[in-house]
């Protein structure tokens, strides 16, 4: 019933959508005398704020076409290499007469799967693409994926990155942004314990909750508080008749959405606010870059019910990984199986979501690395977001993972 009241909300406001819509393009069009005073942008701005607080932001495009290097612009085609039922696997290829004599290392990016599209990585995927052969989870929303596709839980997102792996072949590198970190490292374990051949060279965790008990965050006490059953009860839902995944039971994205917001809801207000003057001010380059943030930042997607509450149980609430209880298909994950594979973990300063210390934990599990094969760094002055993009990651993170990758690449 929930998810019926959200979209019959969403029909609701289209026709208010389209009028401010209509609206803003009449303010602000180039033949509107009005438009260049002040009275015209304070509507312009005004009706922009309200079409997009009524809009319903779907999946954004990576966008990403070129590359430059070396002071030179390559042209990168988004491809997409296998597909599966909840995901594909993209790689963005360099044209193929451009691309640097010289081998770049492959580099599996694992998306998180928390609510938000892989293209939240879109400035991660463009800070290393001059560096790497970038390859992208790009997981699928689960309302757009029929129930004859089956299920979907933590055991088949394993089975899908054990899949990735083996395609890309050994010398892969593997970073996992947040909520993968621990699916990724249970994946490394498992391959490490059967001598895969497919073993990655490295494996780089960034903000991710392989420790929770460690410095718990509002999320992590949140999940503690509630059980596993008070979300089985209160978060999940159906999908829809209007969508392909009817019927499927999701946590749905709006629901995750709405937690985020609420966590920070006095900077969300803010961050409109200023939108809005920057819009009236004229201010282009401001206003564009807010715009952006949150066209990602609002854009959501559903989870498959099975995924989301073993994950919250076993992450979250039992601590599978760190108590030595977790499991993939019956087999018992032991990190310390992995020798041969480097580890790098990135935490931010002031990340409200992953603690401090639960993504260096991954080093206490993995204690048969050997010392000169691991890396820690505390990203000062970032919060999550800041972990894995932004202008300080581009700066001061992105070296220090090609350097890490150009150490442990036979």
């Amino acid at each position: 019933m929930l998810y019926h009241l959200y979209e019959l909300n969403q029909a609701a406001a289209a026709p208010l959508n389209a009028a401010a819509g209509l609206s803003q393009f009449f303010w602000a069009h180039p033949s509107n005398p009005l438009a260049a005073t002040a009275w015209g942008r304070t509507m312009a701005a005004s009706m922009e704020i309200m079409e997009r607080t009524t809009r319903r932001f779907r999946r954004p495009e990576f966008g990403i076409t070129s590359v430059t290097m070396n002071g030179r612009k390559i042209a990168v085609t988004e491809t997409v290499i296998l597909t599966k039922p909840f995901c594909r696997l993209l790689h963005f290829r360099k044209a193929e007469g451009q691309r640097p004599l010289k081998p770049q290392p492959k580099l599996l990016m694992v998306a998180p799967m928390s609510g938000h599209f892989a293209t939240l990585l879109r400035g991660t995927v463009e800070a290393l693409l001059p560096h790497a052969e970038v390859y992208v989870t790009d997981w699928i929303d689960a309302r757009e994926v029929p129930l004859s596709e089956g299920s979907f839980d933590l055991d088949d997102y394993i089975d899908y990155l054990l899949e990735m792996l083996a395609l890309l072949g050994p010398k892969t590198h593997v970073m996992a942004v947040c909520q993968p970190s621990v699916p990724v490292l249970a994946a490394v374990a498992l391959m490490s314990k059967r001598k895969d051949a497919n073993l990655p060279q490295s494996m780089i965790l960034m903000g991710g909750p392989i420790d929770t008990r460690i410095n718990p965050t509002a999320v992590n006490r949140y999940a503690m508080e509630r059980g596993v059953e008070w979300f089985r009860r209160n978060a999940i839902v159906s999908v829809p008749f209007m969508h392909p995944g009817y019927q499927r039971d999701v946590y749905p994205g709006f629901m995750q959405l709405t937690g985020f917001v609420a966590m920070n809801l006095d900077r969300h207000v803010d961050a409109h606010r200023q939108l809005y003057w920057h819009l009236v001010e004229g201010n282009k380059a401001k206003a564009s870059k807010q715009k952006e943030f949150y066209d990602e930042y609002l854009s959501v997607m559903d989870l498959t019910a099975e995924f989301y509450l073993q994950t919250v149980d076993q992450v979250f609430i039992r601590h599978a990984l760190p108590n030595g209880t977790f499991t993939h298909r019956g087999q018992t994950v032991d990190p310390t199986a992995i020798r041969k594979c480097a580890l790098m973990t990135v935490e931010g300063e002031r990340d409200d979501i992953s603690g401090i210390g639960q993504t260096q934990a991954a080093h206490g599990l993995c204690s048969n690395i050997p010392a000169d094969m691991r890396v820690h760094h505390l990203q000062e002055g970032v919060g999550h977001f800041g972990v894995f993009s932004g202008s300080r990651f581009q700066r001061e993170m992105v070296p220090r993972i090609v350097d890490f990758m150009g150490n442990h690449k036979n």
